[in-house]
């Protein structure tokens, strides 16, 4: 059951992020495989979702899978990529059901993601393209530097064709070439573990988003907790540059 009593549903952030991290220590703390960290997290994930659904947030992207992360140990990887392809097919239809459209951000032409994961992304994205109730963002083999050169690029390119002047660049140019356009900018970033960074993550989006650092790690997250973050969050004053 979720308490909802400490939020004012009027007040609720529109886009939430959430770097999941923790999932290999709390799993080594548990004398477990680091990759049963992971599985756990999907439990977790999929709480946290509710959550969202629950609250009425609108836009929620889970930091999945990082353009750092293949230097992992290569049985970890592997287990990565295949643990999103089977989520994404024994999730997709359950997540459709709800409201929730999904999307991917990140560099899906890197040729060592496995062509069946892209496969099934590009079917959970065209089975959910009608939804609206929750915008649910899988950032997986994402950098936030890395999508603003490949933004910047794009941008470059239509400058070069005669497409715009250099008059023209200006904020929203270069945000039609991120990898989710439509995505608004983000209110909250939720990070658990106790790590207190970004660690390239929506680096462009986040730009005046408020940190909730929540000390635990993800498997032990969920949606009562994300509706304390938004409680959180909703305590504080934002004033993005200006004064009262």
């Amino acid at each position: 059951m979720i308490d909802l009593d400490a939020v004012d549903l009027d007040r609720v952030p529109a886009h939430v992020g959430l770097i999941m991290d923790g999932n290999g220590r709390w799993a080594n703390a548990r004398g477990l495989e680091r990759t049963a960290g992971h599985a756990a997290g999907e439990a977790a994930l999929f709480d946290t979702i509710d959550g969202a659904l629950a609250v009425g947030v609108r836009w929620l992207t889970a930091y999945t899978f990082s353009t750092e992360n293949w230097s992992r140990p290569a049985d970890e990887v592997e287990f990565l990529m295949f643990f999103n392809e089977d989520l994404l097919t024994r999730r997709r239809d359950e997540l459709n059901a709800k409201g929730v459209r999904m999307h991917f951000a990140g560099q899906m032409d890197d040729p060592r993601i496995p062509a069946r994961n892209l496969e099934h992304m590009a079917s959970a994205a065209e089975l959910t393209k009608g939804n609206d109730t929750l915008h649910l963002v899988l950032a997986f083999n994402y950098g936030g530097r890395a999508e603003i050169v490949t933004a910047a690029a794009r941008l470059a390119a239509r400058v070069a064709d005669g497409e715009l002047g250099p008059d023209e660049v200006d904020e929203a140019a270069l945000s039609s070439g991120l990898s989710v356009p439509e995505m608004p900018d983000v209110d909250l970033v939720v990070r658990t573990s106790g790590e207190q960074r970004l660690s390239n993550f929506l680096l462009w989006q986040a730009a005046y988003a408020e940190l909730f650092f929540a000390d635990c790690y993800w498997p032990e997250f969920g949606a009562q907790r994300l509706v304390d973050a938004v409680a959180d969050y909703q305590s504080r004053r934002r004033r993005f540059g200006s004064v009262e």
